[in-house]
């Protein structure tokens, strides 16, 4: 796939997410415009319209592309020109820290408060930038939809076997302890006058029954 559909794949994927905007002009695939819309309420960046820019490599993604804010943002990792602190994102040994940067890092370690106060300016400006009548996304409207679960307590709700009739217990041949033993009793009985009535056949007449069934071979 050429790096122009891998690109159009991924701004389809992307464009779906509700805190983030992408603007590209058809003749050109490889600039994008973004805006980042942090809905996180735990950050200090919480509210912030910022805006940024990706420029893509012919070879993408065999090269990493080159991001940066255009919106003024202090933040440890950021350059004053808006490019990020991350290694993916750069040649090898371009990942030296700026002296803006590494006051906004020493800030944050020593005076958390004068570090919020300095982001929250640039928050507020970069509000500014939200288009008029654009609605801008909150934590919960982001949230992934919750996956479907079938709820199965219903599932015996409207069987009719609690109301089916099995019938009385004699019925359904259940009955006492003395009752089984009863007919056990009762099926002991049949099985050995059965087995005296076959004894008491003598053995001759069984022989001449025998006889009389079986014929020689050529009788025929």
């Amino acid at each position: 796939m050429s790096s122009q559909g891998i690109l159009l794949k991924e701004y389809k994927e992307l464009n779906k997410e509700k805190w983030l905007t992408i603007d590209f002009e058809e003749e050109n695939i490889y600039r994008w415009d973004l805006a980042l819309m942090v809905v996180n309420p735990d950050s200090y960046y919480k509210g912030g319209y910022l805006k940024c820019q990706l420029l893509f490599p012919k070879n993408y993604p065999y090269s990493p592309p080159d991001f940066r804010f255009t919106s003024p943002l202090w933040h440890p990792n950021i350059y004053p020109d808006g490019r990020i602190c991350i290694s993916i994102l750069h040649a090898p040994g371009e990942d030296i820290m700026s002296g803006e940067a590494a006051d906004a890092s020493v800030m944050y370690r020593d005076d958390k408060a004068a570090f919020q106060k300095r982001v929250l300016e640039d928050v507020e400006k970069s509000k500014r930038d939200i288009p008029e009548g654009f609605i801008m996304p909150t934590h919960e409207s982001t949230k992934p939809a919750a996956p479907k679960v079938v709820n199965d307590d219903d599932f015996w709700a409207d069987s009719d076997a609690e109301d089916f009739d099995f019938g009385d217990d004699d019925d359904m041949g259940s009955g006492t302890d003395e009752q089984f033993d009863a007919d056990s009793d009762e099926e002991d009985v049949v099985n050995n006058d059965s087995d005296d009535e076959t004894a008491q056949i003598p053995h001759t007449e069984k022989s001449e029954r025998l006889d009389s069934e079986m014929t020689e071979p050529g009788e025929d």
